[in-house]
């Protein structure tokens, strides 16, 4: 019958030889291979023979919560005739000899296993049960069956929970120490499938596994053209990394693969012909270039070459796996040097056409962005493209345009090409969405981009200040930060921005409330914003109001130089408004600005300095400060080749030498 021969071609693929039993059993078999097939003919129609009651004995595996399945709502009658057949074939299973085992697995190959209906009939009758326990069997064929068929279920989400959950993974793991290559690579792909979540990775850690696979990968084989043998090797190493890539999802199990020595293994890997194999293996080094050791070995194992090279193939997920390695990578400056020094920008530049491929899309911008932090690798006719994908792009590509959008405005040509090619209107609608990330990036891009007087009027007549005053309330410190440094340019270069600032109900109240944050780097930032509004008079009024001067001397003890820096400039300005000056020294502010003058960051000393040449006009100040020992430190700077902290550091020295020589006066007439 077809039946029949379907069976027999099942077997052929399986590479089944005449299995040797004894004759006693003989007709047994031969019974059980015919009842099969009959089982088969007759379930044809829905409902056949003991359906009902096969389903009624059906079990249903717990879940875990976040993967709890739902309840199945059809009759008995609704559910298809695979479903039936499926469950018949799991039944001889349970109680044939190794020949009807055998061609019952086959048999059960025949069906779509990707269809849930057929991966759910299975899991209900006890069937993975059965395979599990099959693959503690010592008989190769029913192992490989068994695996053939956990494999392609294992791509559920709630089988592969059920096959953890009955040991599975424990035993596929003992697997992978057998001499046979075929039963090591199923036993390696079927994990891939089964550690997609964290107790499997979990699991696949604890007993041996990451070394287990890390050893699979030692396969030597570079050609093109291998023997027979070659190629199962090959196969092997793929799904050893292929599991590799799964578990390496999670944080311990990196450093185990890199106790292991994987790493040097994926290098070699790397340099395979074999776009199959290079996939699971740039898939592995880019989830794990999450971890520093990781990049640091990239580096100096010499991959950031082969991933470069593997950006010009034809593969787009390939593609996207290399980009995506080179964008963790390139947090390193000597990663950024090396994609150059490679020629890998060029590419990465040709990829961004690929605007149909999300993913693809994102990973090179991502990479692209990253390379962007050094400015030898900003591409002006990159950025011409990038500005091109500022609209109708899903947030992950936006993030990663507007980031290198913000790196390449750090050169005053740049900020030309982006105003020229239309790009300040899009990055400053941008200011009014939520995606932190991207606001972060955006906030950046246009403080950048005002630095030019050009740009600032454009963000000034699209109201881009006020918006990026009003993200000042974000929740997320990130955002406040660097919205704050984004107003310090925008200040400076509007052409009323004293009247502009003021515009803004309640905006200088907001920034200074801020300077309560225990974020450093929002307080640097706003006390960079603070110096900026300081400079109009009136705004300077207002904010000493707002009560600025005790919560800038609050925060004088810090040891963070970034915010020395910008917190004496904040003192410097604010000085310059009634007895702020008075009110500073009794806050307590003036010794510990002293202090600064002992950091090894040089603007530091220009900031300070010019802070205490501002306090040392009150004569108390004064007296505090030589009793902290300025006068020696100043005295040292006032030979300092930079002319600001030379001029600041003799003005304050002369304001205490005048004080000294009236209080002689005074003293001695």
């Amino acid at each position: 019958s077809d039946e029949t021969a379907c069976l027999g071609q099942e077997t052929r693929a399986m590479d089944i030889r005449p299995v040797e039993i004894c004759p006693l059993y003989e007709h047994t078999a031969w019974m059980l291979i015919v009842i099969s097939c009959w089982v088969l003919l007759l379930s044809k129609t829905p409902g056949g023979v003991g359906g009902a009651d096969d389903f009624s004995e059906s079990s249903s595996e717990s879940e875990e919560d976040e993967e709890q399945p739902e309840r199945r709502t059809e009759s008995n009658t609704d559910l298809p005739s695979e479903y039936w057949q499926i469950q018949k074939l799991v039944k001889y299973l349970k109680g044939g000899n190794q020949t009807a085992t055998v061609i019952a697995l086959c048999s059960m190959r025949d069906f779509n296993l990707a269809q849930e209906t057929c991966q759910l009939a299975i899991r209900d009758v006890g069937g993975l049960e059965v395979l599990i326990n099959l693959l503690d069997t010592e008989e190769i064929k029913c192992k490989i069956g068994s695996l053939k068929i956990l494999k392609e279920i294992s791509r559920n989400s709630q089988i592969r929970r059920a096959i953890a959950d009955l040991g599975g993974l424990q035993t596929m793991v003992k697997i992978l120490d057998s001499p046979d290559k075929d039963l090591k690579y199923l036993a390696a792909e079927t994990i891939a499938n089964v550690a997609k979540f964290r107790r499997a990775r979990r699991t696949v850690r604890q007993h041996g596994g990451i070394m287990r696979l890390v050893e699979l990968l030692d396969c030597v084989p570079d050609s093109a053209a291998l023997t027979e043998e070659q190629e199962k090797d090959v196969e092997v190493a793929r799904c050893g990394a292929l599991a590799l890539w799964s578990c390496s999802k999670s944080t311990r199990n990196k450093e185990a693969i890199r106790k292991a020595g994987g790493i040097p293994l994926l290098a070699r890997l790397l340099k395979s012909p074999h776009e199959n194999m290079l996939i699971p293996v740039v898939g592995t080094l880019q989830e794990c270039a999450s971890e520093r050791s990781y990049r640091i070995a990239i580096q100096t194992e010499g991959m950031i070459e082969d991933l470069v090279k593997n950006l010009n193939c034809d593969n787009h997920e390939l593609q996207m796996h290399c980009a995506s390695a080179i964008f963790k990578c390139a947090e390193d400056k000597r990663t950024r040097d090396l994609v150059r020094q490679c020629e890998g920008l060029q590419p990465l530049v040709t990829l961004l056409s690929q605007a149909d491929n999300k993913q693809l899309l994102a990973a090179t911008t991502g990479a692209i962005w990253k390379c962007s932090i050094s400015m030898e690798n900003v591409d002006y006719k990159a950025l011409e493209t990038l500005v091109g994908l500022l609209t109708d792009q899903p947030e992950e590509v936006l993030v990663n345009v507007v980031g290198a959008l913000g790196e390449g405005a750090q050169k005053p040509a740049n900020r030309a090409t982006i105003r020229k090619c239309g790009g300040i209107q899009p990055l400053v609608n941008l200011l009014t969405g939520t995606n932190q990330a991207l606001l972060v990036n955006v906030t950046k891009a246009v403080g950048a981009c005002a630095t030019e007087l050009e740009n600032m009027t454009i963000i000034d007549r699209l109201d881009g200040v006020r918006l990026l005053w009003s993200l000042l309330k974000n929740p997320n410190p990130d955002v406040q930060a660097s919205a704050a440094w984004a107003i310090c340019p925008c200040i400076e270069n509007a052409k009323d921005s004293g009247e502009m600032v003021r515009s803004f109900v309640g905006g200088l109240e907001l920034i200074v409330n801020l300077l309560k944050s225990t974020n450093k780097e929002v307080l640097a930032s706003v006390c960079a914003a603070i110096a900026k509004i300081a400079k109009d008079e009136e705004n300077l009024a207002v904010i000493t109001d707002h009560g600025v001067v005790p919560m800038l001397a609050k925060l004088t003890n810090t040891t963070d130089d970034k915010l020395r820096r910008h917190l004496a400039e904040a003192i410097a300005r604010c000085c310059m408004w009634g007895s702020n000056r008075v009110l500073f020294g009794e806050a307590g502010a003036v010794a510990p600005l002293v202090r600064y003058l002992k950091s090894k960051d040089t603007s530091v000393h220009q900031a300070t300095a010019q802070a205490l040449f501002q306090l040392s006009k009150d004569p108390n100040n004064c007296i505090t400060m030589h009793d902290n020992g300025v006068v020696k430190l100043l005295l040292g700077m006032m030979g300092s080749t930079d002319e600001v902290l030379q001029e600041a550091a003799a003005g304050c020295v002369a304001n205490i030498r005048r004080l000294a020589l009236a209080n002689e006066k005074a003293r001695y007439g």
